[in-house]
């Protein structure tokens, strides 16, 4: 039996990725690995968390004896690396927790990997998951992110994820070490926490809160559907050569404010309110600092080599994310209120 350590897997997309390959691969043990921050929900993972195949940790990245010490217990075959510090706005204010996160904290998991495995990886692997942040921005027009395109960082976080991808791959040319990498585009879909554009405008609307919306709303994002990535994750583990990096996206290319408008018309028609009801509730507030106006990516490699590509396009997923935040309102609520903060303690203490 493979042991598989997922880190940050109690996340949005982390919990979709430990998800999958806990009900995709029973002859596999998935171990996840949680700090359990504020973007960490054990309540993402009830319907799998009794499955025999599954195992739940709390832990932080940047201690580098427990991540030994976890490493010398458990004998991974191979990690997925999602744990991170990801919202821009909080990077902005607080620099220094993405650093040690996401550059501190993938330093010691690779460390850990080079010892424990000892250079002789064999099928041993290291899948580090990024963002096309490190990419920096795009005019608009018709040019996309490949994987050849320089890193040009614009944010803190951005910055922090670029030279975690280069420890990465500095430690793949120096120790020989099996890694691959992904740089995804912006996720939407179930279980995200309710700081990030959509699922905050979804609770906005619904409570007839005012929706913010930087600057004038032409910022430009790609959207990929949460499962997905989870599904393109579950490829590139398993399939791609060693070395190797792929950009996964949803050819999905928004406007922050025509996303907001059909989000606003699809409230508006399952709320059973007068269409452009929600659309008064858009308010314009002050551009972040460093705003990258456009990202796409060119997902065009793995479609190509892996045989993987979108299953929707985004306003069929926008109806099912709408769906999914409207069926689950107490998630939603435990998550507002911070109740679900209590949820490890109540399941996890005295095991």
């Amino acid at each position: 039996m493979k042991k598989i350590l997922i880190t940050g897997g109690a996340g949005f997309i982390g919990s979709h990725v430990v998800r999958r390959f806990v009900t995709t691969y029973p002859d596999y043990e998935i171990v996840n690995l949680d700090k359990l921050t504020y973007a960490g929900n054990l309540e993402n993972l009830r319907d799998i968390e009794n499955q025999p195949n599954y195992k739940f940790v709390k832990g932080d990245i940047v201690d580098a004896a427990f991540i030994n010490s976890l490493f010398e217990t458990e004998a991974f075959d191979g990690v997925i690396h999602l744990a991170a510090e990801s919202h821009v706005d909080r990077s902005i204010t607080n620099p220094t927790e993405f650093v040690m996160t996401n550059v501190v904290g993938t330093v010691n998991l690779l460390n850990a990997a080079r010892t424990y495995w000892k250079d002789n990886y064999g099928e041993k692997r290291f899948y580090h998951v990024s963002t096309d942040e490190v990419y920096g921005t795009l005019g608009e027009g018709t040019d996309m992110f490949t994987e050849e395109t320089a890193y040009d960082p614009h944010s803190p976080y951005s910055a922090s994820k670029a030279s975690s991808d280069h420890f990465v791959r500095a430690y793949a040319d120096t120790y020989k070490m099996d890694t691959v990498i992904s740089n995804c585009s912006n996720n939407y879909g179930s279980y995200h926490f309710p700081e990030k554009l959509i699922p905050l405008s979804i609770n906005n609307i619904k409570h007839n809160k005012p929706i913010p919306i930087y600057g004038k709303g032409e910022n430009i994002r790609d959207w990929l559907w949460v499962e997905d990535h989870a599904r393109a994750i579950d490829v590139i583990y398993h399939q791609a050569e060693s070395g190797s990096t792929y950009n996964i996206g949803g050819h999905n290319e928004w406007k922050n404010i025509d996303l907001i408008k059909l989000l606003c018309k699809i409230m508006d028609r399952k709320l059973g309110r007068v269409e452009g009801e929600s659309e008064k509730l858009i308010t314009y507030v002050t551009d972040r600092a460093g705003h990258d106006l456009r990202y796409a990516i060119d997902a065009s490699k793995l479609e190509k080599n892996l045989n993987w590509k979108p299953s929707l396009q985004f306003e069929e997923g926008l109806e099912k994310t709408v769906d999914w935040y409207l069926e689950n309102e107490a998630w939603l609520n435990n998550v507002t209120s911070g109740n679900y903060q209590h949820y490890y303690e109540e399941q996890y203490t005295n095991r």
